[in-house]
Parts: C-alpha cells; sequence; structure tokens
C-alpha cells in the first residue's frame, strides 16, 4: 500500500505506464488476484478485503495523478488559451465602405467637413426646405417610403436633408460633404435597389461661381478615376439647384473611345450638381443676396460599379462571401 501511495509520475505517458504496471489484465495487482485461488478459505476474507482496498487505492491515485497532470503539467505558458481557433480569418472592410471613404477623404482634401443626420426624416427638411412644390412627383408614394401622414414623416430619399440641418444650425461660410444611406420606394433589380449610398456636397460663402464648382468637380474626378479623366457637364433640372447639370466622366474603360460599358459614347454620368437655388439659402435663413452656394450628390454604387465594374447592384447588399474575398487585395 505504501508503494502504491508514493507513485509519482510527470507526463501523460508515464501515468499511463504506471495503469499497466498495477491495473492492467497483467498488472501486479490482477496478478494478485489471480493467486488469490491459492489462499485457505479460513484467510480469503482477510486478504480479499485487502486485495479490494489496493486495486481501490491504485485506481484513486492513478486518478489523482491524471487530474493533476491535466490542470498543472500540460500547460504551456507560452501558448494564449484566449486566441480564436485556427484559421483565423481576417475580414475586409466592404466595397461600398472603400468607396465611400475613397469619396470623404477627397473632399477632406479640398476643405470639406463630414455632416451627417437622420435617415428618419420630416417633409419639411427632405422637400419642403428644398424647393420641390406639393405635388412633385418625387412626393409621391412611388418614390418615397412614408412613416405617417400627419405630421408627414419619412424615410429620406437624399441626403439633401442633412444639407438643410446643416443650413439651419451653422452660418456661412459652410463646406461640407454629406454621406449616407437613403431610400426609394423602386423595385429590385440588377440596376435599382430601394435602398443604396449617396455622398452630396455643399459649399456656401460670398462670391462662389458655376467655375468653382466646375473646378472641384474635375480635381475630384481625376483624383478618382486618373489625372487623364475628362469630364462634361450638361444642362438638367434639380428643384433645388438653378443653374443645374449632371457631369459626365470619360469613361474609364475605353478613355473616351467608345465602348460597351459607355454604350459607344465614350462618357459615363456620375452626378447631378448646380448652383443652391436663392429659394433654398432663403428657406434656411441664408441672405441669397449676400451668399452664393453651390451643390452636388452622387450615388456611392454608381462610383463603386464603375470603379470596380460590378454589373448586380444586389451583390452590394447580398453579402456573399466569395464576392467580398474579391475586394480583400483594396482594403
Amino acid at each position: 500500500m505504501a508503494e502504491i501511495e508514493g507513485l509519482h509520475a510527470e507526463n501523460a505517458e508515464q501515468i499511463e505506464a504506471l495503469r499497466i504496471k498495477y491495473l492492467s489484465k497483467k498488472g501486479a495487482i490482477s496478478a494478485l488476484m489471480n493467486d488469490f485461488r491459492t489462499v485457505a478459505p479460513e484467510q480469503k476474507r482477510e486478504i480479499g478485503q485487502k486485495l479490494n482496498a489496493l486495486k481501490t487505492a491504485a485506481t484513486d491515485k492513478l486518478e489523482a495523478l491524471k487530474n493533476q497532470y491535466q490542470q498543472t503539467d500540460h500547460i504551456d505558458d507560452s501558448i494564449d488559451l484566449t486566441r480564436p481557433a485556427y484559421p483565423d480569418e481576417v475580414g475586409t472592410r466592404h466595397p461600398l465602405s472603400l468607396v465611400k471613404q475613397e469619396i470623404i477623404d477627397i473632399f477632406a482634401r479640398l476643405g470639406f467637413s463630414i455632416a451627417e443626420g437622420p435617415e428618419v426624416e420630416d417633409d419639411w427638411h427632405v422637400y419642403g426646405a428644398l424647393n420641390f412644390a406639393d405635388d412633385h412627383p418625387a412626393r409621391d408614394m412611388q418614390d418615397t417610403f412614408f412613416i405617417q401622414q400627419n405630421p408627414i414623416v419619412v424615410l429620406r430619399s437624399h441626403t439633401s436633408s442633412v444639407q438643410v440641418r446643416t443650413m439651419g444650425q451653422q452660418k456661412p461660410p459652410i463646406r461640407v460633404v454629406c454621406p449616407g444611406r437613403v431610400y426609394r420606394n423602386e423595385a429590385i433589380s440588377a440596376r435599382a435597389h430601394c435602398f443604396f449610398h449617396q455622398v452630396e456636397g455643399l459649399y456656401i460663402d460670398k462670391n462662389v461661381s458655376f467655375a468653382d464648382l466646375k473646378q472641384v468637380l474635375l480635381q475630384f474626378a481625376r483624383e478618382m478615376f486618373g489625372p487623364d479623366t475628362q469630364i462634361r457637364l450638361r444642362p438638367s433640372y434639380f428643384p433645388f439647384t438653378e443653374p443645374s447639370a449632371e457631369m459626365d466622366v470619360s469613361c474609364t474603360l475605353c478613355k473616351g473611345k467608345g465602348c460597351s460599358m459607355c454604350k459607344g459614347s465614350g462618357w459615363l454620368e456620375i452626378l447631378g450638381c448646380g448652383m443652391v437655388d436663392p429659394n433654398v439659402l432663403e428657406a434656411s435663413g441664408i441672405d441669397s443676396k449676400e451668399y452664393t452656394g453651390y451643390a452636388f450628390g452622387m450615388g456611392v454604387e454608381r462610383i463603386a460599379n464603375l470603379k470596380y465594374r460590378v454589373k448586380d447592384l444586389r451583390l452590394f447588399s447580398e453579402n456573399d462571401q466569395r464576392f467580398l474575398d474579391e475586394f480583400e487585395a483594396a482594403h
């Protein structure tokens, strides 16, 4: 019994060796059990009790050694047990986040700061303050998600609502970009979605001209698409700007020569812009006789399509890991 109590082991292999030596079918205790048949009848009770006590002591001792080893001896202090299991896959930023941040960074270098606002807005900030007529088609249920009717609360259909909030809270000069998610009641397809992302810009100060707007947009286009990029401005209409224009860039694929991507025109539309309508300035308490300004807005998905040539808008919101893995190098 004293020999059993003095057993010692330093690792799992030694513990197993002790088990084989004492408790296996050919072990020492098993051999004593086999010899028990030769014991005289009058001694069997006493010796049997001692054999059972010996086997129990050996079993308990081996179990204690095993527990001691599991708790201490096999732990390698150099291993961080809190680390995740392998393989340790590292995630990447979403392509829309990459493009949005690149747009913001470009305008930040041009002196624009970031302004943000709520996605659930009232009618005044989304339409009324931006010179939308009461019967403007954008107010129709086909274009706008209405949350409630009295008072009117909607999911914002553009981040121009953030520009209105900025003009109401800040005195000129104002120079901001407004990134964010917007919502429109459209059928989901490869070319359209019921939600998407915009970055809009606003600059208000004394003596701001259309030439200032053109120069800023040219600088943006060349930083985003390359130094040889050309732009053109086509007359357009928006309720909140006058004059208004849509801006095209020379096709990033064919460099203006004409291809299937630009439908042979050599140009790709990327944003709308114009001088802030005086009515919009006055609605926000800014004197339109003293201040002028310009505004522009672009879809982040549109820029991402041109930059990465993604043909289906739905891929941006489906979170398919195979699609997202393609942008790992762009991180």
